[in-house]
């Protein structure tokens, strides 16, 4: 009985969670030498495109891990990570958060090693990682789509008014809810003289960032159903 009980445990510890895919932590380095802590959420086909998650200044890759459930369950890959100096990845971080950059084209370029990553790569970010990600992204043409949630046109010195030019008509996707302000009017910004490949969602007193898709219970499928729209 003891030895049945343990391989009906044993199971349970292996077995991938309900959706077709597993959970995998894993590791990556930085340019400049800092070792990044994130998690892979591997969906059940495979290869698969894949979505970078950017979160929040002075939180941590868990933010994601609802959405990043849900987008995996719908066939694509998804890596949260902790930028330095958050969560569980060690480092410091200076006065020049632009330097975070750094920290999201390794997220990326983790994906090229991937053997199950194939096709498009879109990048989701917050708050700060809505700026973060479309630096990135604007410099890595192969980056497909990007969603912006709750971005500013100037995050304590990281500016995105460069990079949205440079970004071009790729796809990008802004959400925003009408208590933020300052996101809103960064919506606005953005989406002057922008042609369709440049969309936005509007939420009604859902707050900034990732509290969002805990506020707006329609919002996360609205992401999964656009990056399948963008990267599938």
């Amino acid at each position: 009985m003891r030895f049945a009980l343990a391989t009906v445990l044993l199971i349970a510890l292996l077995a991938p969670p309900a959706g077709g895919f597993a959970v995998q932590r894993v590791t990556f380095r930085t340019d400049d030498g800092v070792t990044l802590a994130g998690s892979w959420f591997e969906p059940s086909v495979r290869p698969a495109p894949a979505v970078v998650l950017v979160h929040m200044f002075r939180r941590s890759r868990h933010d994601w891990e609802s959405f990043a459930t849900l987008l995996a369950s719908q066939g694509i890959g998804v890596l949260t990570f902790d930028l330095r100096a958050h969560g569980e990845s060690p480092g410091v971080i200076g006065q020049d958060l632009t330097s975070l950059v750094t920290d999201v084209r390794a997220a990326r370029r983790f994906l090229t090693s991937r053997s199950d990553v194939s096709g498009r790569v879109g990048i989701a970010g917050a708050s700060l990682g809505a700026n973060l990600a479309l630096l990135e992204a604007a410099d890595d043409p192969t980056v497909a789509a990007v969603a912006l949630l709750s971005p500013s046109l100037d995050y304590r010195g990281v500016r995105i008014e460069a990079a949205a030019r440079k970004y071009g008509n790729r796809p990008l996707l802004i959400v925003v809810s009408d208590d933020d302000g300052y996101a809103m009017r960064t919506s606005r910004d953005l989406q002057k003289g922008a042609g369709p490949s440049r969309e936005s969602i509007l939420l009604n007193h859902a707050g900034h960032g990732t509290t969002m898709l805990a506020q707006a219970p329609d919002l996360m499928r609205s992401l999964v159903d656009w990056f399948r729209r963008t990267l599938l």
